[in-house]
Formats: C-alpha cells, structure tokens, sequence
C-alpha cells in the first residue's frame, strides 16, 4: 500500500496538541486506549515511541525493558505475540505500530523511533498502512532520524537533538541563511523549554524559527499555566501528558 499523497501532517491551524504517550488516566501509556482517551479528550497528534520486538515487528514503548514485578526483560527479547499476551492493566497489552495505524486511521502519528533496529520496521508499518502522509518520524540520532526518513518519501520529520543545537546556535548570533540550512528537510522543531541552564523556548527563538517556515513543539507542558505562557509566545504544539487540560486551555483562549 503507498501514501495517500502529500504529508497533512501538519494540516488545518495551530495550536497542536500532542498527546505524550496518549492520555494515560485510566490507560497505560502508549496502549490502544490511551490513544483513543487522548482523542476523545481533544488531541490533533498522538506522539508515541517506536522499538522492535524479536521477531522485527514495530512495538510502541518508551523503554527498551519491560520491569515488572514477575518480569524483567528486553521487548527485543519477546516475540510481538508474546509482548501482546503481557498484562498492562486496563485490559491493554502492547501495541504494535500496525495495530495503531490501522486502530486510528484518520490519527495523526508523532513516531520517536527509539533504536537502529526499529527503523526497517517502523518505515515497513507505514507504509503498510499507507500512512506516510499523516505520520511525523524523528529521532534523538539524526542519523536514525535521516535514514527512516529515507525509507519513507515525502514523510514529515522534526530535528534530532543535534539539530536543534545548531539551530539554538544560529537564532542567537541570528543567521537565518544557517537556519534554513540546519533546519532543511524539517516542518518542526520539537524541544523543551529549557535544557539544564539554557532557556531554549524565547520570543527569539520561535521567531527565528519561523522565519524559515518551520513550527515549534514544546515538551512535555503539562501545567496549564506553561501552556498558556507558551502558546503566548506562538509555538504552534504542546507535547503534553494532559492533552484534556491543554483541549480545554485552548478551548478557553479562543473564546477570551
């Protein structure tokens, strides 16, 4: 199956709100229902984290190791149908990258692929899924990032962590031509407000940034408050693990 055409990743008007791992109140995170209460509670995006089980299929986990208290493993140990018999609570077990895809056709996808051996096997699930248009891929290694970004034609993709550092660097001395070339190849930045000492997020920064055409996601906002600051400094996206506090912010902003 191939992509419905161009990417509407980022499609209809900001501010985005990106449910972190889905909604996890009464769900375990990045589950088949955490998703569908992030939906339901007014999410655009849901953001989730892709690695691999043994047997090559695109799990979706934060972690690389399972820790429970009757068991302590790798997911790369575990084949995809022993790793869907594993009790989470709620009645969810994992999910496969296919098994969301296909739960949540219209849902648009943030995928943070998380290890090398987890690129063959996310770029196999989307397109499988004819998913290419309404997925996002990004990654902390930009090579991870570039070369799932390879496999997929005309994905959406955001910065790697050394991306976002030299696009930090080029705001502040403001060499925009840097920028645009640091920054070539990506729709968004997705960063923290601060990182150790440094306040990344500045009315600066995000202007820099748009100036060449790219959005700015912020994580992970969950204190309404943040999110009401920062929205005012126009990011377009709240990565967030209350996507029902940042539906009703912005509910509320629109009507002051």
């Amino acid at each position: 199956m191939i992509s419905g055409g161009p990417s509407t990743f980022l499609a209809g008007s900001p501010p985005r709100i990106f449910a972190h791992r889905g909604l996890a109140l009464n769900a375990p995170e990045n589950t088949v229902l955490a998703f569908s209460h992030a939906l339901a509670s007014g999410a655009t995006h849901l953001e989730t984290d892709v690695h691999v089980s043994r047997d090559g299929v695109a799990v979706l986990s934060h972690d690389a190791r399972l820790a429970l208290p009757e068991l302590d493993i790798q997911l790369e140990a575990l084949r995809i149908a022993e790793l869907q018999r594993i009790d989470l609570g709620f009645g969810q077990s994992f999910a496969s990258l296919a098994e969301a895809l296909d739960a949540f056709p219209e849902a648009r996808f943030n995928l943070d692929v998380k290890s090398e051996d987890a690129i063959a096997a996310t770029a196999t699930a989307v397109r499988a899924a004819g998913a290419t248009d309404r997925v996002l891929v990004t990654s902390f290694s930009e090579d991870r990032r570039r070369r799932t970004v390879r496999l997929l034609p005309g994905v959406a993709s955001s910065a790697s962590a050394s991306v976002v550092a030299q696009a930090v660097v080029a705001a502040r001395v403001g060499n925009r031509a840097l920028i645009r070339r640091v920054l070539s190849g990506c729709v968004a930045v997705q960063v923290p407000e601060t990182a150790s000492v440094l306040h990344v997020v500045t009315p600066h920064f995000v202007r820099a940034v748009h100036s060449v055409g790219v959005e700015v996601h912020v994580w992970t906002v969950n204190e309404p408050a943040a999110m009401d600051r920062l929205l005012d400094t126009g990011v377009e996206g709240l990565i967030t693990d209350r996507s029902d506090d940042a539906a009703a912010l912005i509910s509320d902003r629109s009507q002051r």
